[in-house]
């Protein structure tokens, strides 16, 4: 039994005003899939990928966020449109992101409420088209969680009398990190910090490389400007002032390092 795959394939990218990468599409043809090489590295115990520079995939994305309803419930949304462009340095530490966000995509499957997230109210996307994220710093967080260090604590033979009970180690992710940025949504500019879990990195079977991560945030929406609501009779607000912010994707390299 003899299997035979071959790929050709080509890259389309898009460029914003601002020089930024903001779609990419492949295209598959023929030739030959290139899936012998890996193109990542060790450091810190994580397998990172190599030097270079990549741009969020369109295709595996997600630009979401939640925020409270009537004190009770989690409205989620997100922005169907966004880009990201991702420099891995020599030096992991010297990594950097810019993002950019287009207000107008913004959906939660409510036609009424994406109107009014929409409208001046909130993103007034007539006058702020984009929401812009441009990285300042990234630190490694050794993966620690304080819970399972008190259990295992709690459950040393030193301090606790009778046999010890084990307390398996909590699951790792392959890396996670701190990303320290400016925020602009609007007129407002204010730095976020985003708790990165860093997914894993390899060669895809169409030659690419790539890597995956989520992101992380809470904000509060008046910080930036975004004041609107209704006090609630028996107290509290008709829209909560929290908001969190949840990223998904996967980057893929577009010029190696």
């Amino acid at each position: 039994m003899k299997f035979d795959m071959k790929f050709d394939m080509k890259f389309d990218a898009k460029f914003d005003a601002e020089g930024m990468v903001s779609t990419v599409s492949t295209v598959t043809d023929r030739g030959t899939a290139a899936m012998n090489d890996r193109p990542t590295r060790v450091w810190n115990g994580v397998t990172i990928p190599e030097p270079g520079i990549y741009i969020l995939d369109e295709a595996h994305k997600r630009i979401g966020f939640q925020a409270q309803h009537m004190m009770v419930s989690a409205v989620r949304g997100e922005f169907a449109r966004g880009g990201a462009t991702i420099t891995i340095g020599d030096d992991p530490a010297q990594s950097s992101v810019t993002a950019h966000i287009e207000t107008a995509s913004v959906t939660t499957h409510n036609p009424d409420r994406d109107v009014h997230l929409q409208s001046a109210d909130f993103l007034d996307v007539e006058n702020f088209p984009t929401i812009a994220y441009k990285s300042t710093g990234l630190a490694w967080r050794e993966n620690n969680d304080a819970i399972f260090d008190w259990a295992r604590l709690r459950n040393n033979p030193l301090t606790r009398r009778g046999a010890a009970t084990d307390v398996p180690e909590p699951a790792r992710s392959p890396g996670r990190f701190v990303l320290s940025g400016d925020l602009s949504v609007k007129d407002v500019h204010r730095p976020v910090d985003l708790t990165v879990e860093f997914g894993g990195a390899r060669r895809d079977p169409y030659g690419q490389d790539i890597f995956g991560f989520s992101a992380t945030t809470e904000i509060n929406r008046e910080d930036f400007g975004l004041v609107w609501n209704v006090a609630l009779e028996a107290g509290g607000w008709l829209v909560g002032k929290r908001v969190r912010i949840e990223i998904a994707g996967e980057a893929i390299l577009q010029q190696p390092g």
